[in-house]
């Protein structure tokens, strides 16, 4: 749900306070924790560390990004792929042995 109009977009007060010490083309990463603060023109060149749960993730701010929440460019969910490439060749690879099996049992000694 958006925030009402009359309350005004949140900014993390400090973090704007971190950020005018800074000179524009520092690179110094400003860690923080606050994943709701909104991000506004003032913020455009730094990187901020925005923390997931484990770890600052760096966040290069670009123009794009005005108007979003700082916690979306900071996953904090790891996507791990069930499977993939290399299970399922390994799968193909165990089916064509079972495969070879089968025929070298039913073909077996020739009786005459």
């Amino acid at each position: 749900m958006a925030r009402s109009i009359k309350k005004g977009p949140y900014v993390n007060e400090k973090l704007l306070k971190k950020l005018s010490n800074l000179k524009a083309g520092d690179r110094t990463v400003v860690k923080t924790w606050d994943r709701a603060a909104m991000i506004t023109p003032e913020m455009l060149g730094f990187t901020i560390g925005v923390h997931n749960g484990k770890t600052h993730v760096p966040v290069l701010i670009v123009e794009d990004m005005v108007g979003h929440r700082l916690g979306e460019f900071s996953p904090t969910r790891k996507f791990i792929t069930h499977g993939g490439k290399i299970a399922k060749e390994q799968a193909q690879v165990e089916a064509l042995k079972a495969k070879e099996a089968v025929q070298k049992a039913t073909e077996g000694p020739v009786k005459k």
